[in-house]
């Protein structure tokens, strides 16, 4: 029974998200003027600024790493001289805890703002709620496998392990064997994770994947103070 449940998790449950992130996609980018980030820019700006600068700069760095990590195995590192240590050490505990810092830093003050400012809180529907607060799970379980779960067990190394399941995942021939012992941050990072890409066509965050390529000849919007005179 074990074995069926952990099938269905690192098999079936990753296809079903990758599925409905490949699939509402494309149904939603075929569908006009649904793709929209509905900045609350005019709400609050201040922290806005702030959260959102860290938050972008941040995930995109995040993002290339988890890329790195899971699709680049460690035969072709070591065979350009970047030796185990140097890659943990440096390139994901270094580069990558400044990257996550700034993005979990970012989505702290996002959320704060969200839920707190009247104004942008008034004009947020449970959808834009909930996708935050996902994010910010996902983020804190992203941080703790890194800097707690992954140091605190001797001998895991993910790249031998998750990303050999994510790179046969594509090859549509996941070792999901490997994964039953793996840290259990990790396993709730994957998963809410692979939940996030699931849900991502239907949320705000379809946006990231949109360039308005249009906005370069379309006409300025201009906006003007309201006076009471």
């Amino acid at each position: 029974m074990t074995q069926f449940w952990n099938f269905m998790l690192w098999v079936v449950y990753p296809y079903l998200m990758l599925g409905s992130f490949f699939i509402g996609t494309i149904v939603r980018m075929r569908k006009p003027g649904s793709v929209t980030a509905k900045s609350s820019e005019l709400m609050e700006k201040k922290r806005l600024i702030w959260g959102s600068i860290l938050f972008h700069i941040g995930i995109l760095g995040v993002f290339g790493g988890h890329v790195i990590g899971i699709f680049i195995p460690e035969t072709f590192t070591d065979s350009i001289g970047i030796t185990n240590e140097f890659y943990h050490k440096v390139l994901a505990m270094g580069i990558g805890g400044v990257f996550g810092a700034m993005t979990l830093a970012g989505i702290i003050v996002l959320t704060y703002r969200r839920f707190t400012s009247k104004r942008v809180a008034a004009t947020s529907t449970l959808n834009d709620n909930v996708v935050i607060v996902a994010l910010l799970v996902t983020i804190v379980l992203g941080m703790m496998s890194s800097f707690w779960a992954g140091p605190m067990t001797p001998g895991f190394d993910y790249r031998t392990t998750i990303g050999v399941w994510g790179r046969g995942l594509f090859a549509f021939s996941p070792a999901w064997h490997l994964m039953n012992n793996i840290p259990l941050f990790y396993k709730l990072h994957i998963i809410c994770g692979l939940a996030m890409f699931g849900f991502f066509p239907y949320t705000r965050l379809v946006h990231a994947l949109y360039v308005p390529l249009h906005y370069i000849f379309r006409r300025f919007v201009v906006y003007r103070r309201y006076s009471r005179r």
